[in-house]
């Protein structure tokens, strides 16, 4: 399962050079080293995969549209990428830890994330995000790459505990032209740590296509540091599914890191802050829309007589309640009065602190002033 060595010239070519288990039209393929990852897959697991990534994309909808009409500061779309989320998520042992990016929505609610914990931190409330003790899972991670370090830190402190345990760190295709991912790696290997690396590949970081961020498949570069990667087809939920099983299996049985490359494609924009008309040829959208990872799942068990309209119906009906759910959390959430972030920073009364808050009142009161 090494990756491809040979330079990539195009998305078409990019696609070739993938390991997975069903293709585009939904057939199923068979491959050598990923079947017996999946070997007890079922069509009641297969279902509750489309069900994930149907909730998935409604979620998404919804955050884009929350942010549209005034409620969220901020969204990061991951329309496209359902299957390279869910697909891994649900592969992760309940004790394992994961240190997300930004933009892994179906990650934490494959962790468990209740409504409100989607909306939270893009509106700003009190909390920050969610629980990480109860998700298992830190706060998403604005900095690029940065959790890739933050991963091994904790990789390296489960080693020394010797828990069950396995970290693994989720970034795009940008973050690996940081330093910090680059670095985690070495440390990762120099210390043979239970880490789990994945890179979903979406080809674009903002406006910069994966091209010019890298001429060979990024999945090449792990090898170099001394560890074992693989390649698959992000938009393959059955492959990712294998693939992080894989990983993870190498991790916890004290082989050390392992790095996954999901090649997807981010069908929206990079965040609700960005037109990618301006630099995305819409030919190559529409390229990727006959790739999609939930019907390619439906075609794959339809075939088979294992989803009906029934079940596909079901499903959607799961996911425009969670829907519900999000959007009746996001706007009853009462905001907390704006001095009140001085709250809690000193067990005693602080000088230098009571300064700034003054200043920063009377900086409120001038838009009162205005007004």
């Amino acid at each position: 399962m090494s990756p491809q060595t040979t330079p990539i010239t195009d998305t078409a070519q990019d696609l070739e050079l993938v390991e997975r288990l069903m293709a585009p039209d939904g057939t199923r393929l068979t491959h050598p080293d990923l079947d017996r990852f999946v070997a007890d897959v079922d069509a009641v697991q297969l279902r509750a995969l489309h069900r994930d990534m149907v909730v998935l994309r409604r979620i998404d909808a919804e955050g884009f549209a929350l942010q549209r009409q005034g409620q969220l500061g901020l969204w990061a779309p991951c329309q496209g990428q359902e299957a390279a989320q869910i697909g891994t998520a649900r592969a992760l042992a309940p004790q394992d830890f994961v240190f997300p990016s930004y933009r892994e929505t179906g990650v934490i609610m494959a962790r468990g994330a209740e409504p409100a914990d989607f909306v939270r931190t893009w509106r700003g409330e009190e909390g920050a995000a969610y629980d990480p003790d109860r998700l298992r899972c830190a706060p998403m991670q604005i900095i690029i790459g940065a959790q890739s370090l933050h991963a091994v830190g904790y990789a390296m402190g489960i080693q020394r505990e010797q828990t069950d345990e396995v970290a693994v760190s989720y970034f795009g295709d940008g973050a690996t032209s940081q330093g910090d991912v680059n670095e985690a790696m070495i440390f990762a290997s120099s210390y043979g740590v239970p880490a789990v690396f994945v890179c979903q590949n979406n080809h674009w970081a903002i406006s910069e296509p994966v091209s010019v961020q890298s001429r060979y498949p990024i999945a090449g570069r792990a090898p170099a540091f001394g560890i074992p990667s693989l390649r698959v087809d992000g938009n393959d939920v059955l492959a990712c599914l294998a693939a992080m099983r894989w990983a993870l299996d190498h991790a916890r049985s004290g082989k050390g890191p392992a790095f996954i490359e999901a090649v997807t494609y981010r069908m929206g924009p990079h965040t609700t802050a960005d037109d990618p008309t301006r630099y995305r040829d819409p030919a190559e959208l529409e390229a990727w829309r006959t790739r999609d990872p939930i019907a390619r799942l439906e075609a794959f068990l339809t075939a088979r007589g294992e989803l009906d309209d029934a079940q596909i119906a079901a499903a959607q009906a799961d996911a425009d309640t969670a829907a519900r759910e999000m959007r009746a959390a996001c706007i009853g959430m009462v905001t907390r009065e704006p001095l009140a972030v001085f709250d809690g920073v000193y067990a005693e009364p602080h000088t230098g602190l009571a300064r700034e808050r003054d200043a920063y009142a009377a900086y409120l009161r001038s838009f009162e002033q205005e007004a």
